[in-house]
């Protein structure tokens, strides 16, 4: 039985320096520990940071549990990345808007949902930007990312 392609999960922010690469980082991290095939990226849609690594706070933060993401590089969301995806998770509904308005067509739009929607314990709300606060604010992005990335790698792993 031929194995199936990778499932692609981009992750989507403001700057795309804080949340999305952390979220970048712990999906291919808890994909790869548990044999799950999925082809990451992240961008924002913002311009303000375009090629930059991820915020060291972040970077900090993922460090403390072994996932290293100082790889990554700050890129914009662009309208062809609804055709590159197969899922485009926003961090916060201000995101999913800028995204909805450059999909290139309707049928495409349903690609476009919250990464809490996947989270058991707040679906439907936003990671907030822990970008203007101290590291503290991104221990806590860690946690509800942590949550919302595991239940959707258990959907993944049973075909949802």
């Amino acid at each position: 039985m031929p194995s199936q392609p990778p499932t692609s999960i981009l992750l989507v922010c403001l700057g795309n320096i804080c949340r999305s690469p952390m979220a970048e980082g712990l999906l291919r991290d808890r994909a790869k520990r548990r044999g799950i095939q999925v082809r990451t990226d992240s961008a924002g849609t913002g311009d303000s940071h375009l090629g930059q690594a991820p915020d060291p706070r972040a970077q900090a933060e993922m460090r403390r549990y072994s996932i290293d993401i100082s790889d990554l590089r700050a890129r914009q969301f662009v309208r062809a990345d609804f055709e590159r995806f197969d899922l485009l998770l926003a961090m916060d509904h201000h995101n999913l808007k800028d995204m909805l308005r450059q999909v290139p067509s309707e049928k495409l739009a349903p690609k476009a949902k919250l990464m809490m929607d996947w989270s058991p314990d707040r679906p439907g709300t936003d990671v907030p930007d822990p970008w203007y606060g101290g590291p503290e604010g991104f221990g806590d992005v860690f946690a509800m990312l942590e949550k919302a990335v595991d239940a959707l790698l258990d959907d993944l792993a049973h075909g949802r």
